[in-house]
């Protein structure tokens, strides 16, 4: 691989360098049959990953499956080679003609899902994260199916301990999201036991893009003098080309029946220290509001590091590039993570 850069340019660097494949992802794409379809292409994180997919695995075909709204998510992602299709996944029969193992698809990525504005429309949100699962889990009976998931699904953990392990019961706080999410995997669980899909439930926390993310959050706070609030004092986070990277190896990992898997950085990042790291890059001195709490959403990610060993991209490396990225007035997709909620209403 390319040695890491020390700032990106432009967007184009940044996914150019984020969709790079390892030579142990294309080992592990090499090492299964079939194609690959990505059902929720056009979120945060699905171009980025089925780019990854594409150039990882130039053999086979890459599917990207989403409702398009924004027609332009659609126009980036052909040029790459992944076969665009537009879906409704609220409608079964829509879902029943995607390409399927007749279709020589063996592999599916599921990374759809609705989270803010989650209290507004709970039944949506149910609708999103436990009834398109159900649909898709039956549909793609058999298909080796990894899916995104999160550490919402756990309860808050100390934070001076190693952090809720995948043996830690999903039984998160009040809200209908997280608990939504539960329902989401329980969803893929049942079609998993039933008919003998072999796949993994990526609890994930906290990807980072230049454009998006907690450090976004963190930096843009420090950079424009807004205060930063300090309850929810900890969080995980990861590159999100790592993440992706290791949602992809995991069609190579799959079980049957399916199990979680932690997915995030090897250390927890204090929220505080972060506002300081950014202060110091920027010159700047944060301005910090509440206490941090005792508890908040941490994993212990053993098992991934004991598969992938540990990611590629280091805390201090995304802090220097967030920090340039942000000074430089580099382009933000609006879309904050309010990762310092801890009532569950999104």
């Amino acid at each position: 691989m390319k040695p890491l850069p020390a700032r990106f340019e432009d967007v184009a660097q940044l996914e150019e360098v984020m969709t790079e494949p390892s030579p142990a992802l294309v080992a592990d794409l090499a090492s299964i049959d079939g194609d690959i379809l990505v059902l929720g292409v056009g979120g945060k994180m699905g171009p980025t990953l089925a780019r990854m997919a594409r150039r990882a695995a130039p053999g086979k075909r890459v599917f990207g499956v989403a409702r398009f709204s924004d027609k332009a998510v659609k126009r980036s992602l052909e040029p790459h080679g992944i076969e665009c299709i537009e879906c409704n996944l609220l409608d079964r029969a829509a879902i029943a003609r995607l390409p399927n193992v007749g279709a020589g698809v063996r592999n599916l990525v599921f990374m759809a899902g609705h989270k803010f504005g989650a209290s507004d429309d709970v039944s949506f949100t149910w609708m999103m994260n436990a009834g398109v699962p159900q649909m898709v889990a039956d549909v793609f009976r058999g298909t080796r199916t990894v899916v995104f998931s999160t550490a919402c699904v756990y309860p808050f953990v100390p934070v001076d301990g190693p952090g809720a392990s995948e043996a830690t019961p999903a039984t998160p706080p009040p809200g209908d999201y997280a608990n939504s999410c539960v329902g989401r995997e329980r969803m893929f669980e049942y079609g998993s036991r039933r008919f003998g899909t072999p796949g993994r439930l990526v609890r994930l926390s906290y990807a980072i893009d230049m454009r998006y993310g907690v450090l976004h959050d963190v930096a843009s706070a420090v950079f424009e003098g807004r205060p930063l609030d300090l309850t929810m004092g900890h969080a995980d986070v990861i590159w999100q080309g790592d993440a992706n990277e290791q949602a992809l190896r995991l069609l190579a990992h799959c079980t049957s029946p399916t199990t979680p898997i932690n997915v995030t950085g090897p250390a927890h990042t204090s929220v505080r220290w972060l506002a300081g790291e950014f202060g110091k890059r920027f010159g700047r001195t944060p301005v910090l509001a509440g206490t941090e709490a005792k508890t908040a959403w941490l994993l212990d990610t053993t098992e991934a590091q004991r598969l992938f060993g540990p990611p590629r991209v280091g805390i201090e490396t995304m802090i220097d590039w967030m920090a340039d990225w942000v000074q430089r007035g580099g382009p933000s997709l609006g879309k904050p993570t309010h990762f310092s909620t801890r009532d569950g209403k999104y």
